[in-house]
């Protein structure tokens, strides 16, 4: 294990929800936690949280969301079937519902996310290098092949395919949120094939799930990268010796939302309000997890880099 290079793409989900959350993400990056950021384009603070990458020259890839707040492309602001009653996105389960009773137009899921990238490229001056999907939408059947073709268009090269190794021994997670995230899971497994035919490319790990939030620590975090691959090692081909291997490290660090900023038109959510954001950017920045990283030959990065 020694030899093998672990190329770790740490990634700050959420930039732009709000400005404690940018400010955060920033703190991270800046004391080298955190390697690459995904942009909420309908965050309430995404215009700030463009030009705080553009000043520190942060990596910055998109977080595709059809599923918190108000769309971006004018026309579907009203009478769309990506929305509620209220007005708003239908959240994160009310997607997944409306999904499988086919309620959802995937032509609409198209122009969605394509007037995000659009709006991507204005608020950062470039194509997202990568772009994954807010709370997993863009494994979810129908909607994968869609978000698939709108990167192939813009010859987006990465994303995100969150089957995460060990998660199933994690006893620590909720039951309820156990069962969420073998959904993702199932419907990741059945992505896989579909970004691969569209020359889609993602990092040979992730994580993210077993150590979001509460659960995340030090020691759970090097073990989940160490498990993880010596999994790969064990199941992959004969690799050469002193090969690397890509991981990412999905993360959602930042200082709590205060109730009335953030959001991305509804308000900040409940996560975003809690102590557990705070918890995970001092976790990240602990001095013991960067030496975890040097002894263990693992280098961060962003998605250019693998």
């Amino acid at each position: 294990l020694r030899m093998l290079q672990v190329k770790l793409i740490v990634t700050g989900d959420d930039f732009g929800y709000c400005p404690r959350r940018n400010q955060g993400i920033v703190e991270c990056f800046l004391a080298g936690a955190v390697s690459n950021v995904s942009l909420l384009v309908n965050g309430s603070a995404a215009a700030d949280a463009a030009q705080l990458a553009r000043r520190h020259n942060i990596p910055i890839g998109l977080h595709a969301n059809l599923s918190e707040g108000s769309p971006v492309c004018e026309v579907l602001r009203t009478n769309s079937s990506l929305l509620n009653q209220d007005g708003f996105f239908h959240g994160k389960m009310g997607f997944r519902t409306a999904l499988s009773k086919g309620l959802l137009k995937m032509s609409e899921v198209k122009q969605e996310l394509k007037a995000q990238v659009e709006l991507f490229r204005e608020l950062t001056g470039h194509l997202p290098p990568h772009m994954d999907g807010h709370q997993h939408v863009h494994v979810l059947p129908e909607v994968r092949h869609v978000f698939a073709q709108v990167l192939e268009e813009y010859g987006i090269k990465y994303t995100r395919v969150p089957v995460e190794p060990g998660l199933h021994k994690c006893n620590w997670i909720a039951p309820s949120l156990m069962d969420f995230y073998q959904g993702v899971e199932e419907d990741s497994l059945n992505t896989v094939d579909v970004f691969t035919k569209h020359g889609i490319r993602w990092p040979d790990i992730y994580i993210g799930l077993s150590t979001m939030g509460k659960n995340m620590s030090v020691g759970n975090i090097g073990s989940a990268i160490d498990a993880a691959v010596g999994d790969f090692l064990r199941q992959g081909p004969a690799r050469p010796r002193s090969s690397s291997v890509s991981v990412e490290l999905m993360v959602h660090p930042g200082y709590p939302s205060t109730p009335d900023a953030g959001g991305c038109g509804e308000g900040p959510d409940d996560f975003s309000q809690s102590w557990e954001r705070l918890h995970e950017l001092q976790t990240l920045m602990e001095p013991e997890l960067q030496s975890h990283y040097k002894t263990r030959n693992i280098q961060l990065c962003s998605f250019k880099d693998i």
